[in-house]
């Protein structure tokens, strides 16, 4: 088992969302940092370490992405993760509003790990991120970084 702590990357444009997924994720007692990227060229830049994230170091454990942003949309950043061998491996929740089924299918055919649509209720969108965040940042088991290489 892998003892470093990895962060938790949340790329969406809502200061909204990303203030109740942080919410939501200390309230598991959750250890991992989290990282905010507004956008999905900011989480490009966060991902290859350059910018106002060049002292980053390491990949997250789980990428919780939005699709519906400004400059580069969650399915852009979705393909250029899983076309990247350095990144291919890091799980992807799409946690978006979009209820739309061409989304949820690209976002599958993409290699998505999970998609959540975001609840309207406050209390069922605490809840979902709750899990997510227990579960991908703590209780699941990444392909080792050797694997990850081949």
């Amino acid at each position: 088992m892998n003892a470093e702590v990895k962060r938790i990357l949340i790329v969406d444009d809502s200061p909204k969302d990303v203030e109740l997924t942080i919410a939501a994720l200390a309230e598991k007692n959750l250890a991992n940092e989290v990282v905010v990227a507004e956008d999905g060229e900011e989480a490009l830049d966060y991902l290859h370490k350059r910018g106002k994230f060049v002292n980053e170091t390491g990949s997250p454990a789980v990428i919780l992405l939005d699709i519906k942003m400004p400059k580069m949309n969650g399915i852009e950043v979705l393909r250029y993760i899983r076309s990247n061998p350095e990144f291919k491996f890091i799980p992807v929740i799409m946690v978006t509003s979009s209820r739309e089924e061409k989304d949820l299918i690209e976002s599958y055919k993409l290699g998505a790990n999970s998609y959540v649509v975001k609840p309207v209720d406050i209390v069922q969108f605490l809840d979902a991120i709750k899990v997510l965040g227990q579960y991908w940042a703590v209780i699941n088991e990444p392909l080792p970084l050797r694997m990850q290489k081949e």
